[in-house]
């Protein structure tokens, strides 16, 4: 059967915190092809105006909002910005986030603050706001970031996978608050060659301990966002999406 328009984003408004490259970047321009208009937010508002730039090279509407993702009034302020300029919001991918590794002897409370405060104060601080205006208003869909960590968890990134669990729990709790007509789900990402690969050894950047033997490449991760940002995906909610190659 034929579906058309079934992943089609028009007239849509999606805001992608950790916007500016990785897996955030190319959520950004697959949503965008798919005809959505985008706001990027990231740290570096240099890299967030590139990512706009290339936005409203494909004839959509963009702007570019610096943000620490880890701090309560600074997503604020991202939100009211957001609204103030495009008036709405109906994707919200909660993307911004950081696993350094260190052996759980060495992890520091500021380390260990500032791990839990990107990973998940920062966003449930940004799902919560926004999916309760949604859920006021017309709708939407919350795609929330995830990590294999929290369901294969490692040694050397503990409070990392604390907070990607904690995100898990927090997708489930959200779809259920502020269903039905917000859905909220979570993509369970793996090993991606994005630019914190780079730091892996090379052995790390060709073969991986999942199904496919190998890391996933950036733009993989956007058939799993599309489909969960569009109503392709309208049945679905509460959902941890593994896109991890088949992660053990």
């Amino acid at each position: 059967m034929s579906h058309p328009g079934l992943f089609d984003l028009s007239g849509k408004v999606a805001l992608i915190t950790g916007g500016s490259r990785g897996l955030g970047r190319q959520m950004a321009l697959a949503f965008a092809d798919a005809g959505a208009d985008v706001i990027i937010a990231s740290r570096k508002i240099e890299a967030c105006n590139e990512v706009a730039d290339e936005i409203r090279g494909k004839g959509r509407r963009s702007a570019a909002i610096a943000v620490h993702a880890g701090r309560w009034d600074d997503v604020n302020s991202l939100i009211e910005q957001a609204y103030a300029a495009f008036g709405q919001i109906d994707i919200l991918v909660a993307n911004a986030g950081m696993s350094p590794a260190v052996p759980p002897q060495d992890v520091t409370e500021a380390l260990f603050d500032s791990v839990m405060n990107l990973n998940f104060k920062g966003p449930f601080r940004l799902c919560a706001e926004v999916g309760h205006r949604m859920k006021m208003g017309r709708g939407g869909t919350i795609i929330v970031t995830s990590s294999s960590g929290a369901l294969v968890p490692a040694p050397n990134t503990i409070p990392y996978g604390g907070a990607k669990a904690a995100l898990n729990a927090m997708t489930v709790s959200l779809a259920h608050g502020y269903g039905p007509n917000v859905r909220v789900n979570a993509i369970s990402a793996g090993p991606f060659l994005t630019d914190i690969a780079k730091a892996w050894p090379e052995e790390m950047r060709e073969t991986s301990a999942n199904a496919l033997g190998r890391p996933g490449r950036p733009e993989e991760i956007v058939g799993t966002a599309l489909w969960l940002a569009s109503d392709a995906s309208s049945f679905v909610t509460g959902a941890i999406i593994r896109c991890d190659g088949g992660m053990h």
